[in-house]
């Protein structure tokens, strides 16, 4: 078996593990989280508004203190997530969301590269494989004697001489 072969059959092996172990893990349900966990994951997606780039959850300033309480006592009372969000952004502004949303021209942000990444590796690797398979074609006869009469000088076929 040639090298290149094998090369090739070790990525289409190492392809196929990886895409068996993401759809495994893909589907594996995962336990719903309790009040505390939920009131952690929020806490750790909202900014502190009076912290620059700092999590409720990080930050001891007052405000964050404050928003923490809001959360809590908002996830005993049954609120879901996006309810609570959506009111602390009501009275924050949305500045207040770590993330940024999803919706509109702002996702596609995240959509793009997605997309950019991939098809530009895969322009890149068909100019590479066509530049190959150009520099490993030889010359034909009649190419070698049309260079070698342009060295020397002598008139080519059909005219095409030094003159």
């Amino acid at each position: 078996m040639s090298a290149s072969r094998w090369t090739r059959l070790s990525w289409a092996a190492l392809a196929l593990v990886l895409a068996a172990a993401l759809a495994v893990g893909a589907h594996r349900p995962s336990p719903a989280p309790g009040p505390a966990q939920r009131a952690a994951a929020l806490d750790a997606a909202l900014r502190c508004p009076s912290c620059q780039d700092v999590s409720v959850a990080a930050s001891s300033a007052p405000t964050a203190v404050a928003i923490r309480r809001i959360v809590a006592t908002r996830v005993d009372a049954g609120q879901s997530d996006a309810a609570i969000e959506a009111f602390l952004v009501s009275r924050y502004g949305p500045d207040i969301l770590l993330r940024p949303a999803t919706s509109g021209g702002v996702g596609a942000v995240w959509f793009v590269p997605l997309v950019a990444v991939p098809a530009a590796l895969a322009v890149l690797g068909v100019f590479l494989w066509r530049r190959r398979r150009v520099a490993g074609a030889s010359p034909s006869e009649d190419d070698r004697r049309l260079v070698e009469a342009a060295l020397s000088g002598r008139a080519g076929p059909a005219g095409t001489g030094g003159r």
